[in-house]
């Protein structure tokens, strides 16, 4: 006998204002309980030092949670000099001290070096995988952690302005995969200054953005009153740069039960030409991936194939 869901069958995206000093999961354990329902995921850890936007992707959308890992993302951080820390940011222990205050001539100098394709190392306390434990675990407990550097994009990089001899604010576009804090203790060592992140806030993730982000207050008000669809983004949302290709109800309803659809040579070329310019973009996932649309809802995403068009998730509008 199947085992009855616990939940609602609610589906779509909230853009969460996450605040500071929480945890993404938690974040989405109490998103999960506002909207009772009965999947829940987000798309890309934000530090519990960081706020600002964490997609958390609820019933349906969680199919589409693969698709937004690789989107661009926005980022507005200071650096505050002084002080590096083990972390690169507030929450580490002191490791060097420096009287060195850069100027904003010295600070605008450096930055080009560090757009387009960079090599980062991330920093030790990360989330990454060493012999199957977190490196911040292994930090923390004292071991050393070495890891391998990274090809990371860099769209734009710039100075958005001195807060204060100590302190100057960045805003960072950047690719899958790039650390505020390690681009910020690089920054450092180029200007032979000691300093960390003093403050992150992720100000967009693909199509995600501050002008439709809901605070936990806010979502919680339109839950007491009957109002919380009306927070949810659709679908997909997150599938913003997948090529999207109209189905008619035949072909969507074929599509559902696992069959290919063989395509026009037009809507191939078509199809090829989309996949070139997410290709130019940087992105290096989901090349082939398309949308099947029938009447604005996503029914599947599928793979192009010689000529075919083979569906690989099934979606439920």
């Amino acid at each position: 006998m199947a085992r009855t869901k616990k939940g609602d069958p609610v589906s779509g995206w909230v853009c969460l204002d996450k605040p500071y000093d929480m945890g993404s999961t938690d974040a989405v354990s109490k998103i999960r309980r506002l909207f009772n329902a009965q999947k829940a995921g987000h798309a890309g850890t934000l530090d519990p030092l960081a706020s600002g936007i964490l997609p958390i992707a609820l019933g349906e959308a969680t199919k589409t949670v693969p698709y937004l890992m690789e989107a661009d993302k926005v980022y507005r951080f200071r650096i505050k000099w002084g002080q590096t820390t083990n972390t690169y940011d507030a929450e580490g222990a002191v490791t060097a001290a420096s009287d060195l205050r850069p100027d904003e001539a010295a600070i605008r100098d450096v930055l080009p070096a560090y757009i387009g394709d960079i090599e980062q190392v991330p920093p030790a306390f990360s989330a990454i995988k060493v012999d199957g434990k977190r490196a911040y675990d292994l930090a923390r407990d004292g071991i050393e952690v070495e890891l391998e550097a990274r090809t990371v994009r860099v769209f734009d990089l710039r100075l958005e302005a001195i807060i204060s001899p100590d302190e100057a604010e960045f805003v960072l576009h950047c690719g899958k995969g790039t650390y505020v804090r390690s681009l910020a203790r690089d920054i450092c060592l180029d200007l032979g200054a000691c300093g960390h992140v003093s403050y992150l806030r992720r100000e967009r993730v693909g199509a995600f953005d501050l002008t439709n982000t809901k605070t936990l207050d806010n979502l919680t008000e339109m839950v007491h009153r009957a109002a919380s669809l009306e927070a949810l983004l659709p679908v997909e949302t997150a599938l913003d740069d997948i090529p999207a290709l109209p189905v008619t109800e035949d072909e969507a309803f074929k599509l559902k039960r696992g069959q290919a659809l063989t395509l026009l040579p037009r809507q191939v070329e078509l199809l090829k030409s989309a996949f070139e310019i997410r290709h130019n973009a940087g992105r290096k996932e989901h090349l082939r991936t398309v949308q099947a649309r029938h009447e604005g809802e996503v029914q599947a995403l599928c793979e192009l194939r010689a000529g075919q068009l083979w569906p690989t998730r099934i979606l439920n509008p």
